[in-house]
């Protein structure tokens, strides 16, 4: 089995989220199952210069962008044993950071079709799959089925879409079919790429895709649905005969308190009691008062108006009335940041916050925190309530996407669950989750079962890998 793995961003070379992790995590853990798979993404221009000395040139050749006719260079490096092919020209991609700019529909239509020149290139290599992720990736397999398949090194080729997140769709205006797509007008229309008023990336990989994946099996059932569905609801309805959904894993080696280099103490499930070593530690970093008995409730988060801080900010005074210390950590819209700072500053014994990116100081508050808080408005995987349990720090989330699917509510009666949950986008219904997750808190024995649980919950590339190989191996046939 031979997959071309298409994406826009993959760890250590480019990040913006959680894609850059699923890039690298899912392809390895293929690559351990037996699955001849490499990687296609953009040579951004900030790639660290360590991995840039390591890219091997391969090619050169042009690349049509509508009427244009643009430079293309493939280069390759063996990362961790798996085969990264990196699409370079400096025009487009010689720029700080992934996306966000002015042109970004003309330098992915291009990249799109610079995917599908490259494999000509890659010595032998005619994929079975090409796994395209996200809008940016989406005319590949309208590229695949409508323009190269008559392309001996696509004759056997099948095309897997992954949405990560349906929010974001890449819409352009019309006279990108001709101008940058080089399609003709046959596509407008609402069978094929029309979107409202414009052209859909993200609807062309659902529409041209023989399957489409979610991040989560909760997500591919609600983005069927209006509320969830961003316009496409209709869409993925009549398609849903292709579209299922596979949670995402996180690799354990690399989320794993008993080897992390950023924590002042390791641990383990076994000597889950050092956790509070690390409390200690994170107490006196953000200048909060030393005291292990007093529950720490943590975000580290996008600060942005879906990862559900409107709940948080209505109910902030009725939070801090808990006996609590309540840290958050992250970056996002100037509202919030400064909404956090402020209270950082109003209420210093009981409020920490840290408004930057920190990827050290995220693994300090994961290993010190007690309780994790994820009330989003939706999230169609989420990767740090799983990472947040293998710390042994008790996920409260809302009951949507993925946060649904990993996150198993404490019932008293029984003592099952890992976690804490509440079903409605509602501020007051998450505070009185929050007191009730709390009140365990005070219970030692109801709390080590809890960390116990959570601890040893195991979401693993291994066995999501296995579910893909599956429709690897349906499409392949």
């Amino acid at each position: 089995m031979k997959v071309l793995f298409v994406t826009t961003e993959v760890r250590p070379f480019s990040k913006t989220g959680g894609l850059a992790d699923v890039s690298l995590e899912l392809p390895s853990a293929l690559k351990a199952a037996g699955v001849d798979v490499r990687i296609i993404t953009p040579k951004y221009g900030d790639i660290a210069d360590e991995y840039k000395s390591r890219m091997i040139p391969l090619s050169t050749f042009g690349v049509t962008v509508g009427w244009r006719n643009q430079y293309c260079g493939l280069q390759y490096m063996l990362y961790k044993d798996i085969p990264v092919y990196f699409i370079d020209n400096e025009y487009y991609f010689k720029r700080p950071g992934c996306y966000g700019f002015y042109d970004d529909g003309e330098r992915f239509a291009y990249f799109c079709r610079a995917v599908m020149e490259s494999v000509v290139h890659m010595n032998d290599f005619y994929p079975d799959i090409i796994h395209c992720n996200d809008w940016q990736t989406g005319i590949i397999p309208l590229y695949l089925r409508d323009v190269y398949y008559e392309r001996p090194e696509f004759k056997r080729a099948a095309a897997v879409f992954t949405i990560h997140n349906l929010k974001y769709q890449g819409v352009y205006a019309p006279s990108i079919l001709e101008d940058l797509l080089g399609l003709n007008y046959g596509y407008y229309n609402d069978e094929k790429l029309k979107f409202r008023d414009g052209v859909s990336f993200m609807k062309a990989g659902i529409v041209f895709a023989d399957k489409v994946i979610t991040v989560s099996e909760t997500y591919a059932q609600e983005i069927t649905t209006p509320y969830y569905g961003e316009g496409l609801d209709g869409l993925l309805s009549a398609k849903s005969f292709k579209l299922t959904g596979i949670t995402n894993g996180i690799d354990y080696s690399h989320n794993n308190p008993e080897n992390d280099k950023n924590i002042v103490r390791n641990y383990d499930v076994k000597t889950r009691d050092l956790k509070k070593v690390n409390k200690l530690a994170l107490q006196k970093e953000l200048g909060l008062p030393q005291n292990e008995n007093v529950p720490i409730v943590a975000m580290v988060t996008r600060m942005v108006k879906e990862k559900g801080l409107d709940l948080v900010t209505c109910v902030m005074e009725d939070i801090l009335k808990n006996d609590l210390q309540f840290v958050i950590l992250g970056t996002g819209e100037r509202d919030y940041m400064d909404f956090f700072e402020y209270y950082g500053s109003a209420y210093p014994g009981k409020i920490a916050a840290r408004t930057r990116f920190d990827s050290a100081l995220a693994s300090r508050i994961y290993a010190g925190a007690d309780l994790f808080l994820m009330p989003s408005m939706f999230e169609p995987c989420g990767l740090s309530q799983i990472i947040a349990m293998r710390y042994g720090t008790i996920p409260v989330v809302r009951e949507t996407g993925g946060l649904k699917d990993t996150v198993k509510p404490y019932n008293k009666y029984t003592g099952d669950g890992n976690g804490f949950s509440f079903a409605n986008f509602n501020a007051h219904e998450m505070l009185a989750v929050l007191r009730t997750a709390l009140e365990c808190y005070d219970d030692a024995e109801i709390w080590d079962n809890l960390m116990i649980k959570a601890m040893e919950t195991r979401i693993d590339w291994k066995t999501q890998s296995e579910k893909y190989i599956a429709i690897y191996n349906e499409l392949a046939i």
